[in-house]
Formats: C-alpha cells, structure tokens, sequence
C-alpha cells in the first residue's frame, strides 16, 4: 500500500490493537521530543508494525532569525532513534525577535514566507543545516497561505523547484493546501492547483497530503478537520497521473474521528491512485 493516516492520541491505543494495513502512519515530530516517557513508548511500538514519517510544524525553516538549536537537538535524537521512512516541514517561518537585539521568539503558527531570492536562499540555507545534521535529505511542504506578499517574485512551483535542486531536498506536495489557496484567491480551484502540479519536478516529491478544509465563510481554512473535498480528490488524480504513484497521507488534526472514517479515507485514496496509474498506463 502507498497510503497512510496520521497517527494521532486518539487512535494510539485501537490502531495498536487492529493492525490495520497501512502504507505508513504518520506524527508530529515535537509531540515525541521528550527524552522517554509514554508517547516516545507508544511511537517505537508502532514503529514496530509500520514505517513512520515524521512531519513537524516547528523547523520554521525560513526565518531570517535562524535555527532553534534545541529543536534541531531533540529532532536529530528523535530520528536517531526511530530511522523515520521520512522527515518533513514546512516552507514558513514563526521565529524572529520582538526587537533589535532581542532573541528570537516562535510565534507557534505556521507564517508564509516570501517567494524571494533573499527567502530562497534562507530556506536553501536552513534546509542545508538540517540535513546536514539528520544525516539525510527532508521534505518541504508547500503551505496554505491566506495571505501574499507584495515582494512575491517567483511563481510557488519554481520557488519549490529552486528550493529542491539548490539544496537536495525533497518536496511535500499538500494538495489540499493548494487548492485552499486558489480557492482563496478566487481561482478555479481544480485548474490553478493542476498546473501548479504541472510546473513541478515530478521526481522531487517525496510524499502528498490530503486532508478537508472549512468552506463555511468566505475565507476557506485548511483545518484538517473533514473528509477529503472533491476538488481535492480530481486534483490528487491529476497528480498522480503526472508523477505517478506516491506515499499518500490522510491528515485529520481537528474534530477527530473514529479511526474506521481515516481508514476509509486512505481506501479511497489507494483507489484514486490505481485508477490514477491506469489512465496515465
């Protein structure tokens, strides 16, 4: 199997119990960062019966101010201890000082960078630094962004492709996130988020995201919290079909739901990818 679901406290206990068949499962590295403990006791048993992909919120790999050097730290450690089939982040930034010559501070949120020279090389030197330590390359994963910036002066695909070629890592491609962000814009969803996809190197991708997002107000919010929305499902299709078969995840992070409803969802998305490979055969 290619797909997987992220493994989240809720379902600690069933998925332990059922063994469902997985791909993989996914976790938020920095619930895992304390030296021992439960969680960390909990994650080597599903390492037991799964391959694990690390996915963290906290790298902030495009801030100007740097690094964490603890969270490098205790990242490093925890890959070291759990050989994850992958590590990922994402393209934002939350730490910078409150003033000159203050420390930096984390904003705990996920802010979108510029796609500049100056933020590509940020990145590509952050990136760089933490492969470096791992000992191996990471994912970067395109954001839901719900603004833009007025310096913006590269199209997200090529700032990604840039990003990939100059460092030697590797891309998460979050549909969902794409698709929120064309919505936003007033785009067509299927279409702008399509030929994002088509801009990219294909053998960049090391793994894609799928999740639901909140269409109540007139803002669309990639909350992680619903099934997996239309537009998102032809968009994955049309991915697949570009770069053929890839690691598939399932993120549910808000409103959580019986385990049976993720397991679902990644069914329906190892379908979507064979009928994907056939059309592309």
């Amino acid at each position: 199997m290619h797909t997987g679901i992220g493994w989240r406290q809720p379902h600690y206990t069933e998925l332990l119990e059922r063994l469902p068949a997985l791909g993989f499962i996914e976790v938020h590295s920095e619930n895992f960062f304390a030296a021992g403990g439960a969680a960390l006791q909990v994650l080597e048993q599903g390492r037991a019966h799964y391959p694990v992909s690390l996915h963290g919120v906290g790298l902030a790999l495009g801030s100007a101010a740097g690094l964490d050097s603890w969270h490098l730290d205790r990242l490093a450690a925890l890959v070291e201890r759990t050989d994850p089939v992958r590590v990922s982040d994402h393209a934002s930034f939350a730490r910078a000082p409150l003033a000159p010559g203050w420390p930096a501070v984390h904003g705990s949120d996920l802010l979108p960078i510029a796609f500049t020279d100056a933020s590509l090389d940020i990145m590509v030197r952050h990136v760089q630094q933490v492969q470096e330590r791992l000992g191996r390359p990471i994912a970067v994963e395109n954001l839901s962004a719900y603004l833009r910036w007025a310096d913006d002066a590269w199209p997200e695909a090529d700032f990604f492709n840039a990003l990939t070629r100059r460092s030697g890592c590797q891309m998460l491609l979050d549909v969902n996130n794409l698709v929120v962000n064309a919505i936003n814009q007033g785009l067509d969803p299927v279409a702008a988020s399509c030929a994002v996809i088509d801009a990219i190197d294909a053998e960049s991708v090391a793994e894609i995201h799928l999740a639901g997002y909140d269409d109540r107000a007139a803002l669309v919010i990639d909350d992680h919290g619903s099934r997996v929305h239309p537009p998102v499902w032809q968009v994955y299709r049309h991915a697949i079909v570009r770069l053929g078969p890839r690691p598939t995840l399932i993120e549910w992070d808000t409103a959580i739901p019986p385990l049976d409803v993720l397991l679902d969802e990644a069914a329906l998305a190892e379908r979507a990818m064979a009928d994907a490979v056939g059309v592309a055969a």
